[in-house]
């Protein structure tokens, strides 16, 4: 339980944070909170020849609003997101299932960017993320560059950065009025990762559902936007029928993993359950 040697490093500032990870090469780790890093370091399942730790730089933990979308710093801590009343205003969908992370302890120490980079299909964000179609702004020494949620998760805990480029920051856009929210999770515990959790957010025209946006999280190696959903339900009647019906739809396309927690059947009827308590609730 000890981790194998590294180089330590503390930049003070964005620019040396860039060019200590360039100069490190492809075999660095980058250090927000250190919830889900610390760990993978002490089993070795992570050895990095050098440590960047970004803890001194407080611009990447501030929270704006750009007009049509909110940026949060990859730094921004889970605790700062769930108060911030930006997000609470404008992005309730993050300030709900970010309160489902962990616990308190990991909470105030874990990092917004630091979950989404981390890219585990399990965690809470990346669901989140895709669901309101979320854009990642990376730096690297050859300059910034933007990647919608979408292009963002590749693999089980593999994103599309690369290795010399830093998560700086996520502009969400504001979803604006008339939509409705609701993070829906499963899991043993109250500190444990989601056996299957669905992001949705629902906007209702009168009786009916104009548009909709659901993300399922561990239904396999990379979060899953559930578009067969979205397509029953847009235009549509908001009754329990046509939610069930629509949420009939939500294992097409995914990959659920069978492990300790449950078989890859036993996650498809969660989906199917949970995707129509969202959408419910999302839909009022």
């Amino acid at each position: 339980m000890i981790p194998a040697t590294f180089d330590y490093v503390r930049p003070a500032s964005l620019d040396d944070a860039v060019r200590a990870l360039s100069d490190a090469g492809e075999d660095a780790k980058v250090l927000a909170g250190g919830q889900s890093l610390m760990p993978l370091l002490r089993l070795r399942l992570a050895v990095p020849d050098a440590l960047i730790d970004l803890d001194r730089i407080e611009g990447l933990r501030e929270i704006r609003d750009t007009g049509d979308a909110i940026v949060i710093g990859a730094m921004a801590t889970h605790h700062q997101v769930i108060r911030d009343p930006l997000v609470r205003a404008h992005l309730p969908l993050i300030a709900q299932a970010t309160q489902t992370v962990a616990d308190p302890a990991v909470r105030h120490r874990g990092t917004f960017g630091g979950s989404l980079a981390h890219a585990d299909p399990a965690g809470d964000l990346p669901a989140v993320a895709s669901a309101l179609d979320a854009v990642f702004l990376v730096r690297s020494t050859r300059g910034d560059r933007e990647i919608p949620a979408s292009e963002f998760f590749v693999d089980w805990m593999t994103s599309a950065m690369e290795p010399d480029e830093l998560l700086v920051g996520v502009r969400v856009p504001k979803l604006g009025a008339g939509w409705g929210v609701h993070y829906e999770k499963f899991h043993r515990t109250a500190q444990a990762w989601a056996i299957v959790g669905v992001a949705c957010a629902v906007r209702r025209d009168g009786d009916g559902i104009e548009d909709a946006r659901v993300a399922l999280t561990n239904m396999g190696p990379a979060p899953v936007r559930a578009g067969a959903v979205e397509t029953a339900i847009r235009g549509g009647p908001a009754s329990q029928d046509a939610i069930r019906a629509a949420a009939a739809q939500a294992p097409a396309g995914t990959e659920p993993p069978t492990d300790l927690h449950g078989s890859s059947e036993y996650r498809a009827h969660l989906a199917t359950v949970l995707t129509a308590r969202a959408l419910t609730a999302a839909a009022g």
